[in-house]
């Protein structure tokens, strides 16, 4: 277990700029392989007791799939470039087989209700510090590697309005990244509250809701936006519960007409640039147009894509396929277009919408506890948001988002099997507040005597 809380801690911070520039090695090595410990341990620990068994599900399913079809990919040679196993592991790893890896990491060790709680307090934590480090950026400045950052690689991105406004990127790769998934959190963190019944934790759940959404307007993505109310109006579906269908429904379009249909707030650039989201004139998303044009026009002679792992890097400029391999994708989901082709996207969106429906279905139909539901539609919440947030962006596949949200989406489908234990926690922890209000009023009157 500890090494399960090092690797979250590592995932959470690996892409901080103060810490990548001084990793020499890829990104991703330190995640994978304390991923590949873990899962020695369970085959090792397998031998005691069964640790696969919660593995059997919809969601591996559809990795299988995903995962072979990436792993035929190595034999795409539409560049004429000769098969590069090295080039294309890079990009498989990445693309495809880190999420059979995280599916299988969550699905053994998230194995308690203890485990889980720890699990969702630990991500607020994160979450809260990535806010203080907003906070800090915006109110303290910049550290010096973040400063270099911002004004060379990150200057056209996030220095906006002759340099009047700044995207702030916290403890992220970039502002995109920070904005979506402080929308997936959030919509997670809104839902665990909503739905908990132990005072302690909601109250935190609360906290941290309030202030990632804080955070994601200083990020100034305004794919945010959409990723909030998106994963939101999932639950709306999941509760079942015209009580808090209405409400949510309400507060989403009283929020919406306040964006698009009033100036409020219009002093503060941050929500200038939000309310830009809802401008379909807007400049960046005709150049992303234009790139999706381009891209269709040349992708058409390519249905297995240019291959996973090739780039422009290695797309001699005379080559056919060159101008795919430099067109900036600006998306996830036009990243693995490219590379994958028409066909590779269409397998990607019907295995996520297979693990999507898998774990909806068990939020809707197997669960029974109110506040296991609520975990559960929160997860699901948080999967579709950060979906939404890399079809606009490329964070789908960043640090610290696939972990994150794959891994929660995998703790959806163990959730039936922690349903009695859980059961067992929830009331203890109930008769203890219980018995906690009590000694509190007995003080309380006491006083009074």
């Amino acid at each position: 277990m500890l090494t399960f809380w090092i690797l979250i801690f590592v995932n959470y911070f690996i892409q901080m700029k103060d810490v990548s520039a001084h990793v020499s090695i890829p990104t991703s090595l330190p995640n994978e392989m304390l991923q590949i410990i873990l899962l020695a341990i369970a085959i090792i620990d397998a031998r005691e007791k069964p640790q696969f068994e919660k593995c059997v599900n919809l969601m591996l399913f559809a990795l299988i799939i995903w995962c072979g079809f990436c792993t035929l990919e190595v034999l795409n040679d539409t560049c004429d470039l000769g098969i590069n196993i090295g080039k294309w592991y890079s990009g498989a790893r990445l693309m495809a087989f880190q999420l059979l890896y995280i599916f299988l990491v969550f699905s053994i060790y998230v194995s308690t209700p203890e485990n889980l709680i720890r699990y969702l307090v630990i991500w607020g934590a994160l979450a809260l510090f990535s806010v203080y480090w907003v906070w800090k950026q915006k109110n303290y400045g910049f550290t010096s590697v973040e400063h270099s950052w911002l004004w060379t690689r990150g200057r056209t991105t996030h220095i906006l309005n002759a340099g009047t406004l700044i995207r702030y990127f916290s403890t992220f790769s970039d502002a995109a990244n920070y904005g979506c998934n402080a929308a997936a959190t959030a919509a997670a963190f809104i839902i665990f509250a909503i739905t908990a019944k132990i005072n302690k934790f909601r109250i935190f759940f609360i906290i941290v809701s309030i202030l990632v959404i804080w955070g994601m307007f200083l990020s100034g993505t305004r794919t945010a936006i959409f990723c909030l109310a998106a994963g939101l109006m999932v639950y709306v579906i999941l509760s079942k519960s015209i009580k808090i269908a209405v409400p949510f429904s309400i507060a989403l379009a009283i929020f919406a007409f306040i964006l698009v249909f009033t100036k409020i707030g219009e002093g503060n650039q941050q929500i200038r640039r939000m309310r830009s989201a809802f401008n379909r004139d807007d400049a960046s998303a005709n150049v992303r147009d234009i790139n999706k044009a381009a891209i269709k026009k040349y992708i058409q002679d390519a249905p297995w894509g240019i291959g996973i792992g090739t780039g422009m890097d290695n797309v001699p400029s005379n080559n056919k396929y060159r101008k795919l391999s430099t067109i900036p994708p600006d998306s996830e989901y036009v990243f693995i277009w490219v590379r994958t082709g028409p066909i590779g996207i269409t397998v990607f969106i019907i295995t996520t919408l297979i693990m999507l429906g898998g774990a909806c279905w068990t939020v809707l139909f197997k669960l029974k506890n109110k506040t296991l539901v609520g975990i559960g539609g929160g997860l699901c919440s948080a999967f579709v948001a950060i979906h939404l947030g890399g079809y606009a962006n490329q964070v789908l596949m960043q640090f610290p988002n696939c972990l994150m949200f794959y891994g929660g989406l995998s703790i959806v489908y163990i959730l039936p099997y922690l349903e009695p234990a859980w059961n067992e926690y929830e009331n203890k922890q109930l008769v203890e507040q219980e018995e906690r209000k009590r000694l509190k009023l007995e003080k309380k009157l006491a006083s009074r005597v």
